[in-house]
């Protein structure tokens, strides 16, 4: 009996460990397919490691989750990032921004296009700019007519004044006067008149009691360059507080920014003639032919009015103001224009008032910093050239359109999903996702010289004044303005530079638009893996492409 026993043991063992043998032989095969496996793949690249890294610093975990995901998500990054001085805001796209700026300094340091690097150069010259001080502004004050905060002013030119301040300088007391594409036509350009005239973000800064401590800081603001500019203290307060005064009247009739997100309400084409019956306070016509150089506009010139009761009451508020009050508003709006042009003196004035706006401290931003901005401003395709050239791989631009195909496909997926949706109106939808064009990296003329060169051409830039570059920039914009009325829209026209860092759809043209600077990490980078790009810049494509079916940009 113990040897059958025995016997029987041997055998069942054997079964027992072939039986595991087995199992063993599927664990490994399972685990070479696991590993095998795309989807379950591990991604221990250098970028991936990197990347990984920077998820989890950004993570706070002592927050739950459950109670806040912002704050699990984005906390640490927030504790690493504190807000800078002189700044109201701070995201990711600052920070690359910021980059982008080092990488033009670099740029504009060595060889670079003339115009761009004597401009660059105009603004970084402190000492010149320090030696003008107010002069080249109390100059350009006295060549248009004088303002009765700084000397004596006793005349009637309402019009000329207007004309000048809004045509070749670019000023826009009362209201905007533009020309670009027709909402509702979008093979041709068109003039268009809306409202503007306030210097503070919004109407509400004007009309909120909770705001007063606000409108004390702009008061003093405007004192203190009106000083600057040679005005007496007791008078200049007091003629300051009447445009503080006239801007708070202009206030109560602007239109608030959440009544005017339906254009069909907004959009009026009227005739120049029309539009003298409307608001005939300002000599249109006359007016327009000045803003508008060289063309010869008559009374059946077509303009689109976005602000048509706005234009009846500013009408009426000019014609009850007196002349002279008139004038201090609208050479004040040249004077907002120009300071920032000048020495340091109008800097820290406006330091102090963004501080009351916004409880920003003084900027420690570096001059070279703020000059790359203010030449990206004026010159930016041709600062575009040189950073596209350096940082930009033109591989991206391919990549960056294929995904913008599987987000348009995946929404088209979506939509077969909206059982609310009725068949006409998602295959309108479809056919409108299909339609929207792509516009990545940048603009292809900037990389050839000659048609660079055309497009800034009549602009001229010298290295020793910075004021005057910006006053010679207003005007040739103002021509280039003017040029485009008798034109057909240019589809390929950008209203971002290269170099920035951000996306716009566009409804009239049902484009969306993705310079080269948001292209880069961490929002892009071609070694990511494409999850990671879709997470980043992908977000961003989605988000502009359902643009093109909000409120403001119907089917």
């Amino acid at each position: 009996p113990l040897g059958r026993r025995t016997q029987l043991e041997v055998v069942l063992a054997g079964l027992l460990l072939a039986s595991l043998l087995a199992l063993f032989g599927c664990a490994i095969t399972l685990g070479v397919r696991y590993n095998r496996d795309p989807a379950r793949s591990i991604c221990l690249t250098e970028a991936c490691v990197t990347v990984a890294s920077k998820i989890v610093e950004a993570l706070d975990r002592s927050a739950d989750p459950c109670q806040d995901f912002y704050q699990y998500a984005c906390g640490g990054w927030v504790r690493k990032n504190p807000l800078p001085d002189g700044r109201s805001r701070w995201s990711t796209f600052n920070s690359i921004w910021d980059q982008n700026q080092a990488v033009l300094k670099h740029l504009l340091g060595n060889e670079a296009e003339r115009k761009t690097q004597s401009y660059y150069l105009s603004c970084l010259n402190e000492q010149r700019i320090e030696e003008l001080g107010a002069q080249p502004l109390i100059d350009l004050i006295a060549k248009i007519g004088g303002w009765n905060i700084t000397e004596s002013w006793d005349k009637d030119n309402f019009l000329d004044v207007l004309k000048i301040v809004s045509g070749p300088y670019r000023a826009q007391p009362f209201f905007t006067v533009g020309v670009s594409v027709d909402p509702k036509n979008s093979n041709s350009n068109v003039i268009q008149v809306d409202q503007s005239g306030l210097f503070l973000p919004s109407r509400d800064y004007y009309l909120n009691k909770t705001n007063e401590k606000v409108l004390k800081a702009y008061l003093d603001y405007m004192v203190e360059l009106g000083l600057l500019l040679g005005g007496d203290k007791n008078s200049t307060r007091v003629q300051m507080q009447q445009i503080l005064d006239f801007e708070t009247a202009l206030a109560n009739i602007t239109v608030p920014q959440d009544e005017r997100r339906d254009e069909e309400k907004l959009y009026h084409k009227i005739t120049i003639a029309d539009l003298q019956v409307l608001a005939p306070a300002v000599e249109w016509l006359d007016y327009l032919n000045f803003v508008l150089p060289p063309l010869e506009l008559n009374d059946t010139e077509p303009v689109v009015v976005y602000a048509k009761e706005y234009l009846q009451q500013v009408s009426d508020l000019i014609n009850k103001t007196d002349h002279s009050l008139l004038n201090n508003y609208m050479i004040w709006n040249l004077v907002q224009k120009g300071a920032s042009s000048l020495d340091q003196r109008f800097e820290n004035a406006q330091d102090k008032l963004l501080e009351s706006l916004y409880g920003t401290k003084k900027s420690c931003t570096p001059r070279w910093q703020t000059c790359i901005g203010n030449t990206d401003d004026t010159l930016g395709f041709a600062l575009g050239a040189l950073f596209v050239k350096s940082t930009f791989d033109k591989q991206s631009k391919e990549i960056a359109e294929g995904m913008i195909n599987e987000i348009r496909t995946a929404f088209k997926e979506a939509l077969d999903d909206l059982n609310w949706m009725d068949e006409q109106t998602r295959q309108a939808a479809k056919d409108k996702a299909d339609a929207i064009y792509d516009m990545i990296g940048f603009p292809d003329f900037i990389l050839d010289s000659k048609e660079l060169d055309d497009v800034y051409e009549g602009y001229e830039v010298t290295e020793d004044n910075f004021f005057q570059n910006m006053i010679n920039f207003y005007n040739f914009s103002a021509r280039v303005m003017a040029d485009q009325l008798r034109k057909p829209p240019n589809r390929d026209q950008w209203s971002m530079t290269p170099p920035t860092v951000n996306a716009y759809y566009m409804p009239t043209k049902n484009g969306i638009v993705f310079p080269a600077g948001i292209l880069q990490a961490p929002f892009y980078a071609q070694h990511h893996p494409k999850a990671l790009n879709f997470g980043g810049i992908g977000v961003v494509m989605g988000h502009e492409l359902t643009h093109a079916f909000d409120d403001q940009a119907l089917i």
